[in-house]
């Protein structure tokens, strides 16, 4: 019989990919958008921050690596890129899961927007040196400031229409981690 907390684990996780194939398909979706639109947020990106700052085990790396390398190949971005940096941002802030389990919505907002910010620069500046066309960078951090704003709403739906929540320190024991 297959234990309920690794049933649960990868219903999350085919619930992430589903999440991120429904925002793609969104975006997709000649809804007249033109050349010198504003930029939309970054669902993928809120929701994949939103699951890591609470259930890190929902979004493992080789998930995270092989929704966004899709998302790259799929948008025309330099393949690969971005992906890294996501990689990069998440590990980054799961390294610091422990310190910032119990920390307020506030903080977390701003770690996540320095990560983000940090992301967005890094890709801006990589494809300069690179010579690679690529949209100006107040576009750039137009979608980050947009990706932002939309967070604490992906965090609201996620835990009270998800509950996806932080781990307790009786489910964190439960997995054999400390708190």
């Amino acid at each position: 019989m297959v234990d309920p907390l690794t049933t649960r684990l990868w219903g999350f996780r085919l619930l992430y990919v589903g999440l991120v194939a429904l925002f793609v398909f969104l975006r997709l979706l000649p809804f007249g958008a033109h050349a010198d639109s504003l930029p939309g947020p970054d669902f993928a990106l809120a929701l994949t921050f939103a699951w890591l700052m609470r259930r890190p085990e929902y979004v493992p790396a080789p998930l995270i690596v092989a929704v966004f390398l899709v998302l790259d190949l799929l948008f025309h971005q330099a393949p690969g890129l971005w992906t890294a940096l996501v990689l990069l941002g998440t590990e980054f802030l799961r390294a610091r899961q422990a310190t910032t389990r119990e920390i307020p919505f506030a903080l977390e907002f701003g770690l996540v927007a320095g990560v983000l910010a940090a992301m967005c620069a890094m890709n801006h500046l990589i494809l300069s040196l690179l010579f690679v066309e690529r949209p100006p960078f107040g576009l750039y951090l137009l979608q980050a400031a947009f990706t932002l704003l939309v967070y604490p709403v992906v965090v609201l739906i996620s835990a009270l229409a998800l509950n996806i929540r932080r781990a307790t320190v009786e489910e964190l024991a439960l997995r054999g981690e400390r708190a």
